[in-house]
């Protein structure tokens, strides 16, 4: 009973012999850099540090944009109210009626046009304001 008893512990160890060396080739596979996973990782990590460095180049860009935009907004605000001052004293300067080229149908829908332009420019200001 004893040889059985040896022979069964004998059969068991050499199985877990085997079964460790298998799970060591494995092991040894799946973290090799160049084929398993340990490469995969590695080709993941400096992706996400290559995207990371393309990410804070692009923050950079869009703020220096976003600042150059709001300055160009700037200048165009003020140039566009400067334009309906200028806009707004042309309509205070008198209607020359003798233009020769054009009758006195053309010159009275000419002077309704223009009242009608500084009229509707007056109530988008004061809706604005």
């Amino acid at each position: 009973m004893e040889l059985i008893a040896d022979i069964l512990l004998i059969a068991g160890a050499l199985g877990a012999a085997v079964y460790c060396i298998v799970l060591s080739r494995r092991l040894n596979r799946f973290t090799n850099l160049e084929n398993g996973m340990g490469g995969a990782i590695a080709v993941l990590s400096a992706q996400v540090d290559d995207m990371t460095e393309a990410l804070e180049t692009a923050r950079t860009a869009t703020h220096s944009s976003a600042s150059s935009l709001e300055a160009l907004t700037g200048r165009a605000e003020g140039v566009a109210q400067r334009l309906e001052l200028l806009v707004a004293s042309m309509h205070d300067l008198p209607v020359d009626n003798q233009k020769p080229d054009m009758s006195a149908e053309e010159q009275a829908d000419v002077i309704a046009i223009d009242k009608t332009v500084f009229q509707s420019r007056r109530v988008v200001r004061e809706a604005a304001e």
